[in-house]
């Protein structure tokens, strides 16, 4: 896919789970080099935890050329959609796909009163994004002895309903 093309989000499946997988590997490898630290949650995330996920996380993917590129999942709690695990395939960054899903996720939780989500303190564009996005940092806490998270936070502005195929 080259920059320009189009990439559409769809809600994604079960039957989704094995590429979701795949690229939630390759898309955290530049992470586990960034902590040193190859243990990383979604590097051991295993397909049977991501299928059970599916009960209660609704995930999004982005396909370009028929192929998954990037996906997202969140889940509503009290009035809170947690968002976890952005990711984008390292040979399609920066091209505004990240960026894409994120107001989809958002779009598709209209009774959110707010979003959460975190990432690691050394993850300088993960966090320009979401603050880009208007996100803000609320609080910190110790993932590991390598990693720390960065936790962040959005209130809700204009509601308005997102139908997924």
């Amino acid at each position: 896919m080259r920059a320009g093309e189009d990439v559409v989000v769809l809600r994604a499946h079960s039957a989704d789970a094995g590429a979701l997988l795949a690229l939630q590997q390759a898309a955290y490898q530049s992470e586990a080099r960034l902590y040193d630290d190859w243990t990383l949650p979604p590097l051991t995330q295993t397909l049977a935890e991501i299928e059970a996920a599916f009960a209660t996380t609704l995930f999004l993917k982005a396909v370009g050329n028929n192929r998954i590129v990037g996906s997202v999942r969140a889940a509503l709690a009290s009035g809170t959609c947690h968002i976890g695990r952005l990711i984008v395939h390292p040979d399609h960054q920066g091209r505004g796909i990240g960026t894409q899903l994120m107001a989809c996720i958002e779009q598709a939780f209209p009774e959110a009163e707010r979003f959460e989500l975190f990432t690691g303190d050394k993850s300088m564009d993960n966090i320009r994004l979401y603050r880009r996005l208007g996100y803000r940092q609320y609080r910190v806490q110790d993932l590991s002895a390598k990693v720390r998270l960065v936790f962040m936070e959005k209130l809700r502005l204009d509601p308005y309903p997102l139908t997924l195929q």
